[in-house]
């Protein structure tokens, strides 16, 4: 099979998973966020990956890393260990990189890309506007990755990956943003990401957005599609309510 011809044939969507890719303090007066990955298993025992989290290094040199990086004027990831990077959180499924047939990039940012380079083996689908970059976006102007050699895929329009995972455009947060339908029978789930930060972001103009007109174009196309399918969604980085 060449792995960069989409859909799968014969394939379909057996299992979603969410992945903890550890939590991130975005300042006084805000709450924690998530960092949270997908792994998505199907019928034919493909192992597919939605996002990477947060670079590896993190893990054992977040305040050096950070600082080269300058996440540290945005926030600070907590309590951010092994088990919170993406090989780490595949490994409380039993799962390694080798397992991991395709990577799915739902935009390029640095808690979505950082582990992009620990899948040598497997196929990448992006966007073609993401992957038009020169680099990938990472954070503010620190651009230290480059796009990794690899079989790509690129998205232009809602394309089936295999049934019951649909990638849909969705730009605004970033021009490349993908967002992502998970149909299993009796469940749908819209995978929004970064489209739909959180579920009060529509009602704040989409502030976290490049464009927030695109956003808000994205962002009501995401809840018809919701609507249309009965499905759950699910945004990319919803706020954790402290415990009471």
């Amino acid at each position: 099979m060449n792995p960069s011809t989409l859909p799968l044939r014969r394939d379909r969507v057996a299992s979603l998973q969410q992945l903890d890719l550890g939590r991130f303090d975005v300042g006084p007066g805000k709450r924690l966020i998530p960092i949270t990955g997908w792994l998505i298993t199907t019928t034919a025992g493909r192992q597919i990956l939605l996002d990477t989290g947060f670079p590896p290094a993190y893990a054992t040199d977040e305040r050096g890393t950070a600082l080269a990086d300058g996440l540290d004027s945005f926030g600070k990831l907590v309590g951010f260990g092994a088990e919170h990077t993406v090989l780490g959180a595949l490994a409380r499924h039993g799962l390694t990189a080798a397992d991991i047939s395709h990577v799915i990039l739902s935009h390029s940012h640095i808690d979505h890309v950082g582990g992009l380079g620990c899948f040598p083996g497997a196929a990448i689908i992006l966007s073609a506007v993401e992957h038009a970059l020169p680099k990938p976006l990472y954070f503010g102007m620190a651009r230290p990755m480059n796009w990794p050699e690899a079989a790509y895929t690129l998205i232009t329009k809602p394309t089936d990956v295999c049934g019951g995972l649909r990638l849909y455009p969705t730009p605004g947060h970033t021009a490349g943003h993908l967002s992502a339908l998970v149909r299993l029978p009796g469940q749908a789930t819209v995978l929004a990401i970064d489209a739909i930060n959180r579920h009060s972001e529509p009602a704040e103009g989409y502030p976290d957005a490049a464009d927030p007109g695109l956003a808000a174009r994205s962002g009501r196309m995401l809840h018809r599609l919701a609507r249309r399918y009965g499905a759950v969604l699910i945004p990319g980085h919803e706020p954790i309510l402290p415990s009471p």
